[in-house]
């Protein structure tokens, strides 16, 4: 059992933390550190948990305990910066849901997030914690990296394919839409009901800083094509939709694709390959990635959906947990849906 630190738990992702953290069977204690909401009882800002989860005071942020063995930490760029280097030297373990240490060049974070990184030290012995691909260096790390929410739907969607084929890749460009929680909680006009009801409009354009995350990624496992993402705001509250278009040098087979695919993922629980494009319905409230690829001779549509606030952010951050921790990796994730009150899925 293992006690754990929330630190800035009370935002959208911090509250599916805390529901997670509270319903996990590893997990023996959780204290929750927040600024503007310090010294607030948990259950006045989230009067949902009364009766469900026991209610607590929010402690200030500038009172981390280091007596806790994980922390982590959702706070706002730069945030992270001032305690991820304190909590490694004191031998705690962290997962990051911020952008922090997701790149791996102090000048690329610099140029992305207009701050200069305090700890670049780390970048490189950091995990980037896309938890759906295989990888043994969780027992050797202290420090991960959650992907942010648009690169974990276009990487999951995208990898396999990198992997097997990308001599035969001639570009890529992925179109994706999120729900207007991925902004968090801070208010703004432009998220109102008023603004969004029926409405849906690109922003960032070639200026997002999900891209070089996503093409780092994609570097890694030997894509050389051109690249293009654009992100696009739904009026709804949560999810991700992407949809990949590639383009090819040569066909390839329908069936051997879906075949590779599967395998790809044949070990990881929360990624489903579909037949047919998903619903993002299919995903909301789940930490399930689903999956479908489509080619007709040279171009090939993926489509990948994810609820950002858990497989892109909290559910993502427990798998990671347990990974870490060289637990099952489903544990309080809700494949038990009859245990943990989810709906199921189609």
């Amino acid at each position: 059992m293992i006690s754990v630190g929330l630190i800035g738990g009370t935002g959208y992702t911090g509250k599916k933390l805390i529901q997670f953290c509270a319903r996990h069977k590893g997990i023996s204690e959780f204290t929750i550190y927040g600024n503007s909401t310090a010294e607030s009882m948990l259950c006045t800002i989230f009067p949902e948990f009364e009766g469900q989860i026991h209610n607590r005071p929010v402690l200030s942020s500038q009172d981390v305990s280091l007596e806790h063995d994980v922390y982590f930490i959702t706070l706002p760029h730069g945030g992270a910066l001032n305690f991820v280097p304190k909590l490694i030297s004191a031998g705690k373990k962290v997962i990051d849901l911020g952008g922090d240490y997701r790149l791996d060049s102090a000048d690329s974070y610099k140029q992305w997030y207009g701050i200069e990184h305090t700890s670049p030290y780390l970048l490189n012995s950091k995990l980037y914690g896309l938890a759906d691909i295989e990888t043994d260096a969780y027992p050797m790390v202290r420090l991960i990296s959650n992907p942010g929410c648009y690169p974990t739907s276009v990487l999951l969607g995208l990898l396999p394919l990198v992997n097997n084929h990308s001599d035969c890749i001639l570009s890529v460009s992925t179109a994706a839409y999120s729900g207007t929680s991925g902004a968090g909680k801070s208010p703004r006009s432009d998220l109102l009901m008023t603004e969004m009801e029926g409405n849906v409009k690109a922003y960032n354009v070639n200026n997002h800083r999900h891209q070089p995350e996503i093409l780092q990624m994609l570097e890694k496992f030997g894509l050389s094509s051109p690249f293009s993402f654009t992100t696009h705001l739904l009026p709804i509250g949560t999810g991700i939709y992407t949809t990949t278009s590639v383009h090819l040098k040569s066909a390839l087979d329908q069936s051997d694709l879906v075949h590779e695919y599967t395998r790809f993922y044949e070990n990881k629980p929360f990624v489903r390959i579909r037949q047919n494009p998903p619903d993002l319905k299919w995903v909301t409230n789940t930490n399930f990635c689903d999956i479908s690829v489509s080619v007709k001779d040279k171009t090939l549509i993926i489509t990948s959906t994810i609820d950002n606030l858990i497989k892109g952010a909290a559910g993502q951050a427990m798998q990671n947990l347990n990974l870490l921790m060289g637990w099952d990796e489903s544990i309080s994730l809700g494949l038990n849906r009859k245990e943990l009150n989810y709906a199921s899925v189609g």
